[in-house]
């Protein structure tokens, strides 16, 4: 979303610089994704001035030139001139040095003090083409003579600079989708962080007459449950022409097109106000009747695109006596619009129930500036107030105009949130005490009530265009964003007992604990979208299905974490980024049956990890080497030791999405998988690369941390380490020799590990290796050669007979 800087002036006094409120903007939730240099004309006539042509003559050494002096208000220049039209005592336009031209049909070029035939030329008196005011060249520009020498071109045309902040607005701030709106919550910010005295004002100049006390059209309003509101008003005697420059400018600077007067004007006050009005020709307002009701099921309708549309009977329309005549907040018919020939108009404002609209612009396809807002909420106490400003400004603009009096049908109004906000929840969820004085502050400052207000916290009345504001949380962030993040210091939230409210099993903790532990050993956490593509689901008949699809692309919730991670891959190695290592936590969704009620829908929560490239970048004293099979499962291996959880891993060659695939288990119970990702499901997402993946059931997991720590005493006597190499069968894993170990050994056997794999031609190929050191030590007593060699055939003996193992010399 754009928004004018200079826009905002129009409500906010004092404004900080473009820099200050940029950083305020981006604080308080509404960032600013990039900041547009905005001019009405290019080059904004910088270094082009008013002018008086002092003297005039010809040049001595051209015919076609002429060599003059010019008064530029500052000093006199003399200039050559080719223009055929240029005299004495004439008001110009002149480019002086370092002025850049953008003609219109030509390369743009910068003006230097120059020498012409003899003649010094220190500027350049300017044709309209020249400057890119219009396509003659003629002859140069001649102004009127009450204008003053050095006074700025720029003014003079009305040349409007200005910066845009882009906002990458959220879904849920749609109080923000208008200039009104985010001068509300900046002058919240700038008068609650910084102190500084700046003046809000939302007041216009009314006084427009109104021609006529009776109204001349008939509303009715059939369906009161989509249309709460619809107001309107009849204005005659205009002319429909393009817009002032002004207003021109205003719209240009966003990025929306002009059109003319009354369409200009409609789509100011939408950017303005955020309220979306409407206008019809009165003309075809058939029997002088406005009817808002439902369409009649295919129902044929043309939009103003010209497309003809079939209409559902959940459709909410503006009827006249006759015939549908606009699809109610979406966009309008083809022949009731304003058009060139129209002299009359009904201005339309209205509030209809978002889900009506939403329902509506999905089932035909239809975004518009309307929709976009009247599916997310607009203001309903808005609407009489637009549709006046928008009267005044027509009667600015078409002077002529004659406005009948205004019409407003509330059947059911609209009410304010009301609920309780207690104050410790807002030092518990913020971590710090806030003064309650400024806690009521900031809230005034955002147009939130206080309804009643006890010691313990008070009562609070939101206004109805805070559509994300319903509940006390919603109050808190509203407090610590205006008050400010980084007003909230490290030692301060520290020092809280906020986090130590919480047990050591609660997803917060257990998530901070995984996600520092992972980003420790050089991992990088993503956020991914949970709505995927249907060619991504395991099992089609498990997929929770979206009813509003934003696209077909997004029209099913995941089954796996896999897909999306795959496709932040794509995105990284498409942008040389080859060496990965992403760690994410999000939700996976399931139908576990037919039936559509919501208790057969499962949600579960599971960590992500991948790898992929190199395990680390190279340098002179560690060569770089390829991600394995034996660092994801190293990776999840650190992850469940540090919430103290004891695990096997067993082989699960039959999973369908990973080869070299072990499963993570707890008992019988399967709480994780690991392995590397088959090139056919990694071809889906367009990578090509070798993945490695990991999930961990996050919600399993909870049911098996232990939060206990157990200390012992250091032991006093050393240890002792022995290998063995053993030439095992392919398919025995390192996990059954140490479970083997273990039970043969549980005094002394502290720890085992293998240093060595070996497979080759010395050995059959069916078989493999393994050289494995195992630790002993007793805590009571140091360890005899005896005891070690006692212990050490007993490992033999086991081995060769539970194994098949033969022992390497």
């Amino acid at each position: 979303m754009n928004i004018s800087y200079n826009w905002l002036k129009n409500y906010i006094k004092n404004i900080p610089s473009v820099s200050e409120v940029s950083e305020i903007l981006t604080s308080i939730g509404l960032e600013v994704e990039s900041i547009e240099h905005f001019e009405s004309l290019k080059g904004g006539l910088k270094n082009i001035v008013i002018s008086k042509v002092l003297t005039c003559e010809k040049h001595p050494n051209a015919d076609k030139l002429s060599k003059t002096t010019v008064d530029i208000g500052s000093q006199i220049l003399p200039i050559v001139c080719g223009a055929p039209n240029v005299a004495t005592g004439q008001t110009v336009v002149v480019a002086i040095p370092g002025a850049t031209l953008y003609p219109i049909d030509s390369e743009p070029f910068t003006i230097k003090k120059t020498n012409i035939r003899g003649e010094v030329s220190e500027g350049m008196i300017c044709a309209e083409d020249e400057i890119g005011l219009g396509k003659s060249h003629a002859g140069i520009m001649v102004l009127p003579n009450n204008l003053i020498a050095g006074s700025s071109a720029s003014e003079y045309f009305q040349i409007e600079t200005d910066s845009v902040f882009c906002i990458g607005l959220t879904p849920n701030r749609i109080d923000a989708a208008s200039h009104l709106g985010v001068a509300r919550d900046l002058y919240a910010a700038i008068t609650e962080q910084k102190s500084t005295e700046i003046e809000f004002t939302r007041a216009y100049k009314k006084n427009f007459k109104l021609n006529s006390e009776k109204p001349s059209i008939e509303i009715k309003i059939e369906n009161t449950s989509s249309c709460f509101r619809y107001a309107g008003a009849v204005v005659r005697n205009i002319k429909i022409k393009p817009s002032p420059i002004w207003l021109q400018n205003k719209l240009k600077s966003i990025g929306v097109n002009p059109i003319n007067n009354i369409v200009d004007i409609t789509n100011y006050i939408l950017h303005d106000l955020g309220q979306p009005l409407h206008a019809f020709d009165l003309s075809k307002i058939k029997g002088n009747k406005i009817i808002i009701k439902n369409a009649k099921e295919k129902e044929k309708f043309i939009t103003l695109d010209g497309k003809e549309r079939t209409l559902f009977a959940s459709d909410l329309m503006i009827c006249n006596a006759e015939e549908s005549m606009c699809i109610a907040g979406v966009f309008g018919g083809l022949n009731s619009g304003v058009n060139n020939e129209t002299n009359a108009i009904f201005v339309e404002s209205a509030y209809f129930v978002p889900d009506f609209i939403r329902k509506t612009s999905q089932n035909h396809g239809l975004k518009t500036d309307a929709s976009f807002r009247f599916e997310r909420g607009s203001d309903p106490n808005m609407v009489v107030y637009a549709l006046e400003k928008s009267l005044q400004l027509i009667s600015e603009i078409c002077k002529d105009a004659e406005i009948e009096i205004s019409q407003d049908y509330y059947p059911l109004k609209v009410k304010n949130f009301i609920f309780d906000v207690n104050y410790n929840s807002i030092k518990k969820l913020i971590g710090i005490d806030i003064p309650k004085g400024k806690i009521l502050s900031i809230l005034d400052s955002l147009e939130i009530n206080i309804y009643s207000e006890t010691k313990d916290g008070v009562t609070v009345s939101v206004p109805p265009y805070r559509v994300d504001v319903q509940r006390e949380a919603d109050i808190v962030e509203e407090i610590v964003r205006i008050y400010g993040f980084n007003n909230i210091g490290n030692d301060e939230y520290l020092g809280t007992t906020y986090l130590s409210t919480f047990a050591e099993t609660t997803p917060l903790k257990i998530e901070n604990k995984i996600a520092n532990l992972l980003v420790a050993k050089g991992f990088n956490e993503i956020m991914t979208n949970s709505l995927t593509k249907p060619e991504y689901s395991l099992k089609p008949e498990n997929d929770v299905q979206i009813l509003n699809k934003l696209s077909p692309e997004l029209g099913v919730m995941r089954q796996s974490m896999l897909f999306s991670g795959l496709e932040a891959i794509a995105y990284n190695n498409n942008r040389k980024q080859k060496h990965l290592k992403f760690f994410e936590f999000g939700n996976v969704y399931q139908k576990i049956s037919n039936n559509k009620e919501v208790k057969d829908y499962k949600e579960s929560q599971i960590l992500s990890i991948f790898l992929t490239g190199n395990t680390h970048q190279e340098s002179w004293f560690s060569p770089s080497k390829s991600s394995s099979f034996f660092d994801i499962a190293a990776a999840v291996q650190s992850v469940l030791f540090s919430l103290n959880i004891d695990f096997t891993i067993s082989k699960d060659p039959e999973n369908e999405l990973l080869s070299e695939c072990i499963s993570i288990l707890k008992g019988n119970k399967i709480i994780g998988i690991a392995g590397k990702v088959k090139p056919t499901f990694a071809k889906k997402a367009d990578v090509k690369a070798t993945v490695y993946y990991a999930e961990l059931h996050i919600d399993e997991i909870k049911k098996y941390i232990s939060t206990k720590v157990h200390f012992k005493e250091i032991a006093k006597f050393p240890e002792v380490k022995r290998d063995l190499s053993l030439v095992i069968n392919k398919n025995i894993t390192f996990a059954e020799i140490e479970k083997i170990a273990l039970k043969t050994e549980k005094k002394l056997l502290k720890d085992l590990q293998v240093f060595d794999v070996y497979e080759g031609d010395k050995i059959a190929s069916d078989k493999k290796a393994y050289a494995i050191s195992f630790i002993l030590q007793d805590e009571e007593n140091t360890l005899s050669d005896k005891q070690i060699e006692i212990t050490m055939s007993k490992f033999i003996e086991v081995f060769t007979k539970e194994l098949g193992a033969e022992i390497r010399s």
